[in-house]
């Protein structure tokens, strides 16, 4: 099978390699039964794009300059969002709309572009944009400036450990489900919550917020509330993993009810799979990769705390919480391509939001540095080698017990008839490797052959 491009001939892997990455980056809508919304109105787009710049642009009162910023930096953004929805790629999920992925793309550009712009100002500037932002922040101080940490850890009461179940003891919980969600991994779960644990303390010499009595981060963090978000999260992966998904079109369905059930379901993944990080045959470059992972995904909780302390804004503040919710919804298709990337031998480069995400992770800490230079000038260079080393050690024993428990107790079991239901069997030769796989009573492998696990949960 080859095609012809110009005076290239595409072999059948370049066709394969273009159609795997295309599966990561650009997911195609199937079984699309309102046409409406799939199709393109680009022309109707641009006259309701242009009447509406015409509107802001002569009917307003431009007299004042901080709304004039304002209204220009809103329209800027709303505009780019636009051109993201007509040019930047579907990603990996379609539910509920490809656009939507779209502009959580073109968003996460624009964080990136801002970044870049952040770190060639000096810090005047910063303060006096942010000041710009919200003139309260004038006022605005650390957490750790008007606190106190880890104070009279051996008095344990009833009433102090509730008085710790609070709206961020909650968030805690529901985000570790999510995280569930998003891995689908114990061993990688449990390990983050453990090394993250491991980070607070050595970096507790640079942030004071991260101190905490024993029974507070062993107990109530690590046990109570990583440990039930991740049991919370897996639960739900387990239950959407034994669903048959078979969508029926909204044309067929004539009650009301079944109709509005139906619309609702659209927000719900179209398919959901299960994954593996690791298995005994994995290589060098796996486990690399796996290892990888856990280090930006430290990287970016680390960028959370740093962040709101050298510029100097509350947990509570738009600014903390808008970029947690942010960067947990561009998590989301960057976790897909890379588990892609990482198990598919035919992807050979990752997706285009795995990079920005990836690039957004880099810049957050580079912005931390250079404007938290007085901060950093305290940082014990024994504690951080430590930390390296216990969070290398750490990982490489998750690594070693995953491969171990896949060795000694094998994949999980899979009947042909379940197979059929998964996504990954779309072809013959899919259902023929499944057919093998149960004769020698190694289940579905859920292994990177034909471009299978090029689908994650759409």
């Amino acid at each position: 099978m080859a095609s012809a491009l110009g005076s290239r001939t595409l072999s059948k892997d370049d066709v394969n390699y273009w159609m795997h990455f295309r599966m990561i980056n650009e997911q195609q809508v199937e079984d699309i039964t309102i046409d409406f919304f799939y199709k393109p109105h680009t022309i109707s787009l641009l006259t309701c794009t242009v009447l509406s710049l015409m509107y802001f642009a002569f009917t307003r009162d431009d007299g004042n300059p901080d709304s004039n910023l304002w209204v220009g930096l809103i329209l800027v953004i709303s505009f780019f969002l636009i051109i993201s929805v007509l040019a930047f790629p579907n990603g990996p999920f379609t539910r509920p709309h490809p656009a939507i992925w779209r502009i959580v793309f073109g968003l996460s550009v624009l964080y990136f572009l801002f970044l870049v712009f952040i770190i060639f100002l000096n810090w005047e500037q910063v303060k006096s944009l942010m000041f710009w932002l919200d003139p309260n922040l004038r006022y605005a101080k650390r957490e750790a400036d008007i606190m106190e940490y880890a104070i009279n850890c051996h008095v344990i009461t009833w009433e102090r450990i509730l008085s710790h179940f609070d709206i961020f003891a909650f968030s805690h919980f529901w985000g570790w489900g999510m995280k569930a969600l998003l891995i689908r991994s114990y061993g990688l779960c449990w390990t983050i919550s453990i090394t993250w644990e491991l980070t607070e303390l050595f970096f507790m010499h640079l942030l004071p917020n991260f101190a905490e009595c024993w029974w507070d981060q062993v107990i109530l963090d690590i046990l109570l509330c990583n440990g039930g978000g991740i049991w919370l999260g897996m639960t739900v992966c387990r239950f959407l993993e034994m669903r048959t998904y078979h969508w029926a079109s909204i044309k067929d369905i004539h009650s009301t009810t079944g109709k509005i059930k139906r619309a609702a379901l659209q927000f719900t993944p179209a398919s959901w799979t299960y994954v593996r990080w690791l298995d005994p045959k994995s290589s060098l470059q796996r486990v690399t990769g796996v290892y990888l992972f856990m280090i930006i995904w430290q990287l970016t909780e680390l960028n959370t705390f740093f962040l709101k302390h050298i510029f100097v804004f509350p947990a509570c503040h738009a600014l903390s919480w808008c970029r947690i919710l942010f960067i947990g919804i561009i998590t989301a298709p960057t976790v897909r391509q890379y588990y892609a990337y990482l198990t598919d031998t035919q992807c050979k480069r990752v997706g285009t939001q795995c990079w920005v995400f990836g690039a957004i992770a880099f810049l957050e800490a580079l912005a931390c540095i250079k404007f938290g230079q007085d901060l950093f000038s305290k940082t014990q260079v024994l504690y951080v080698i430590l930390w390296l080393l216990c969070l290398a050690f750490t990982t490489f024993l998750c690594l070693y017990g995953m491969v171990w428990f896949a060795e000694n107790y094998g994949p999980r079991q899979k009947s042909f008839s379940e197979c059929e239901d998964s996504i990954y069997t779309e072809s013959g030769d899919a259902a023929s490797e499944c057919r093998e796989s149960d004769s020698q009573s190694k289940g579905c492998e859920f292994e990177s052959r034909a471009g299978r696990n090029c689908r994650w949960g759409e």
